[in-house]
């Protein structure tokens, strides 16, 4: 599948945010649960490099929670704070503020062994489209302060929010990136809802799905749809088409229909708790 997804204003996005890196203190990513690896930008990987990090694996009641306490383990490898959260849960937020006073300790503590005392900690938050980074710090300030979407490109300028007389949150446009190393990362950004819709091809990422779930998680089909999981990819959408109702005038099944319907059940995690990616042995 070839989705053309980096628009022009991304680019821009890129360039500000390698600016902004220069002044902040700590960097959050929030990433997507059920496909950590292809929702962490590499470049902001690379552009914060030295800065300690909170890594906050947002949507985690939509993933598999072995998968979720797997990438937890790899990500504390690396040497960065992590969690598996729920943006809208104030426990969960709770959790990540801890984190974010633990990460930013040392930072404290050197301004107050050179006598500055009141400059907050700048905290830059990031997160590829639809990631949930905009409800995670609306959830953590209290109020609705970061426009937020169920679809990509929803916050396109940053803002400085202040979250108390310490910290300083810099909330940045969800950006991807130009070019994709690794077989499959479009593939689970697409989805995951983290590309607009509009560029794809609906049948064909539904059937990508379909194969994914017959091997990785046998029952998932079965069990909302009453599918017969023996049958071919396509056999099993046209089962989908016929189960939901998704029928065209004439009695014929509405692929496009039964494939978008298939796509936002396991966006909104009606087929279960699904992660489409594991840390890799080794890494």
């Amino acid at each position: 599948m070839n989705i053309q997804w980096y628009p022009g204003h991304m680019e821009k996005a890129r360039r500000q945010m390698q600016e902004d890196l220069k002044v902040v203190d700590l960097l959050i990513e929030v990433l997507d649960s059920r496909i950590p690896f292809a929702s962490r930008n590499p470049e902001i990987k690379s552009m914060g490099q030295g800065k300690p990090r909170v890594i906050l694996l947002n949507k985690a009641d939509l993933a598999d929670p072995e998968a979720n306490a797997r990438w937890i383990k790899a990500f504390e490898k690396e040497g960065a704070l992590a969690a598996a959260i729920c943006s809208r849960s104030k426990k969960d937020i709770a959790l990540a503020k801890g984190l974010i006073e633990k990460a930013s300790a040392e930072k404290r503590e050197r301004n107050k062994r050179r006598g500055i005392l009141n400059k907050p900690v700048r905290v830059m938050v990031c997160g590829i489209p639809n990631s949930g980074k905009s409800t995670f710090i609306n959830t953590l300030c209290g109020k609705a302060i970061s426009k937020t979407g169920n679809k990509p490109g929803v916050t396109r300028g940053k803002q400085w929010i202040r979250l108390d007389k310490g910290v300083e949150l810099l909330d940045t446009p969800g950006i991807l990136w130009p070019k994709l190393e690794e077989e499959d990362t479009d593939i689970h950004l697409a989805l995951c809802g983290s590309i607009k819709d509009e560029l794809l091809q609906a049948q064909e990422l539904s059937l990508r799905l379909v194969s994914f779930l017959k091997e990785r998680y046998p029952g998932a089909l079965a069990g909302r749809y009453e599918a017969d999981e023996t049958a071919d990819d396509a056999g099993i959408l046209l089962q989908v088409a016929r189960k939901r109702g998704c029928l065209k005038s004439g009695g014929e099944e509405d692929l496009d229909k039964a494939a978008k319907l298939l796509l936002d059940e396991f966006r909104g995690g009606k087929l279960g708790r699904i992660s489409l990616e594991r840390p890799r042995d080794g890494e």
